[in-house]
């Protein structure tokens, strides 16, 4: 991790233009994006919320972890990792991942991996309209 990374596990809402202002590399010529919110339905079913949950890994160390993977693989400047724990209702923001790199397609790539990885990390429940709660495991 490099002390220009700017990692924030959070129970309040995101604002995504905060969190991706706070990149400032001006030695990259690339920032990449990505903002995942909850769906209001999941197939034909609504959804009432979304939780996310970290089996045995703090949250501050899972993100900490997949940074590392990053600056492994890829040549980035700065990223901003911000990542909504609770329950979170339709609409609202999950995680919003900023990465500047010099050249765009470091940028992509460490921010595509930055949200899979997340992805494999994290059992998702989706309370529906029904009742019924789905769990997509990790992997």
């Amino acid at each position: 991790m490099s002390k220009r990374d700017i990692l924030e596990v959070t129970d309040k809402p995101i604002i995504p233009d905060q969190a991706i202002a706070k990149i400032k590399a001006e030695d990259c010529g690339a920032v990449v994006t990505f903002t995942g919110k909850v769906r209001g339905r999941s197939g034909d079913k609504k959804v009432l919320y979304l939780e996310h949950g970290i089996s045995s890994e703090a949250p501050e160390k899972m993100l900490r972890d997949i940074v590392a993977e990053i600056r492994k693989r890829w040549e980035i400047g700065e990223i901003a990792f911000c990542y909504r724990k609770g329950r979170i209702g339709p609409g609202e923001v999950t995680i919003v991942i900023a990465v500047a790199a010099v050249h765009r397609q470091e940028a992509f790539a460490a921010c595509e991996y930055a949200v899979d990885r997340l992805k494999q990390k994290v059992t998702t429940k989706e309370g529906r309209e029904s009742g019924k709660v789905r769990v997509a495991k990790k992997g």
